[in-house]
């Protein structure tokens, strides 16, 4: 996967709200994730699909749950600089018509 691959797959809001849970909490299941971001189920299914396609997540089975976590530490890394750095820069994209 080339950057761009990578960058396309996480640039999506729920995408990467649900990178920055999974990297904050190391490891969480839909019902968790759910809850978390106030969203319908099956869009976060599908999000995690998406992802898990990519590479960038991956699932172990706990019992009926699936378990998320992000695939490696530099995934996890990347997610919490991107995090970090956006919230020093306020100016950035301040324009709804931006991005």
């Amino acid at each position: 996967m080339n950057g761009v691959s990578l960058l396309k797959c996480i640039c999506d809001e729920t995408r990467f709200e649900i990178l920055e849970l999974l990297q904050k909490n190391k490891e969480l299941c839909v019902n968790d994730l759910v809850e978390k971001l106030e969203k319908d189920q099956p869009l976060v299914s599908h999000h995690l699909k998406t992802l898990k396609k990519c590479g960038i997540v991956k699932s172990r089975d706990e019992g009926k749950k699936a378990m998320y976590t992000i695939t490696n530490n530099q995934l996890s890394e990347l997610i919490s600089v991107v995090t970090k750095t956006s919230k020093k820069i306020p100016g950035l994209c301040s324009e709804d018509n931006c991005c």
